[in-house]
C-alpha cells in the first residue's frame, strides 16, 4: 500500500468513510496491489495514512473480513487471503 499514499477518502462525500477505504483496499486486491497472502499495515498505520479515526480503520477492516477478503490472525495482522470468495458473475457448477 505504500504506493497509494495519495489516496485519502473524500470527507464531503455521501459514502461514509469507512466504506470508501473498504472500496479503495477491496480494488487493490482486485486488481493485484495486495497480492494473496500481503499484510496490510497495522490499524494505529492505517488511520494515520488515511487521515482517518482508528475506530473507522477498524469498522472498514471488519467490513473486509465479513466480504472475505482479509483475514486476521491474532497477534499477527491482517493479511490478504488467498482463496478469492466467488463473485457474483461467476459461473456456478451444478
Amino acid at each position: 500500500m505504500a504506493d497509494d499514499r495519495d489516496w485519502s477518502p473524500d470527507l464531503t462525500s455521501h459514502v461514509y468513510v469507512y466504506l470508501q477505504v473498504v472500496h479503495h483496499i477491496a480494488e487493490q486486491i482486485r486488481t493485484g496491489r495486495l497480492p494473496a497472502g500481503a499484510r496490510l499495515p497495522g490499524e494505529r498505520d492505517l488511520a494515520e495514512q488515511y487521515g482517518i479515526a482508528v475506530s473507522t480503520v477498524r469498522r472498514a477492516v471488519r467490513d473486509l473480513r465479513d466480504q472475505g477478503l482479509v483475514i486476521t490472525v491474532p497477534i499477527k495482522g491482517t493479511f490478504v487471503r488467498a482463496e478469492q470468495p466467488p463473485t457474483d458473475d461467476a459461473p456456478t457448477a451444478h
